[in-house]
C-alpha cells in the first residue's frame, strides 16, 4: 500500500476529526486528475477544518484505503467518501461497497459514510443544464 503524496490543501490540515475523500476512477494521464484536485482545493478553502483528499480506484494513486489510512493517522474519526462518478455503473454499485466494507473492518473506531455519486445530485444536474443553456445562447 502506498502513501498518498501531499498536496497544498492537505498540508493545511489541522486537528479536525472530520474527513472528506473525493473518490474517482483514475487514469494513467496525470492531467486527468487536475479537475478533481481543483475541486479538492476549493473545498479546502471553504471547509478548512476538514481533512480533504482525493483517492482513485485504479490506474493512479493514492488508493481509497491508503488515503483513509493517512486521514485516520492524522486524527479523522468521521470520514465521508464522495464518489465523483457521473453515472452509477459497476464501480459505484459493486467495487465501492467492497472498499467501504474493507475500511470499516480496518478502522472499526472510525465512522465511514458513502454519499451518492455526484452525477445523481440535482444541483450538479442543474449546473450542467445551466452550462448547456448559457453556452448555447
Amino acid at each position: 500500500m502506498s502513501t498518498p503524496t501531499s498536496t497544498p490543501y492537505q498540508d493545511a490540515i489541522d486537528s479536525s476529526n472530520l474527513g472528506l475523500i473525493l473518490f474517482a476512477h483514475g487514469s494513467r494521464d496525470p492531467l486527468w486528475r487536475d479537475p478533481l484536485e481543483a475541486i479538492a482545493a476549493r473545498i479546502a478553502t471553504q471547509a478548512p477544518n476538514t481533512h480533504i483528499a482525493c483517492a482513485y480506484l485504479e490506474l493512479c494513486e493514492p488508493t481509497l484505503v491508503a488515503t483513509a489510512a493517512v486521514m485516520v493517522e492524522k486524527g479523522a474519526q468521521r470520514i465521508r467518501v464522495l464518489p465523483m462518478f457521473f453515472g452509477v455503473g459497476k464501480h459505484a454499485r459493486e467495487d465501492l461497497p467492497v472498499l467501504m466494507d474493507e475500511l470499516t473492518a480496518l478502522y472499526p473506531h472510525v465512522q465511514f459514510t458513502c454519499e451518492q455519486a455526484v452525477g445523481q445530485h440535482p444541483a450538479l444536474l442543474q449546473a450542467i443544464v445551466n452550462i448547456a443553456i448559457n453556452e448555447h445562447n
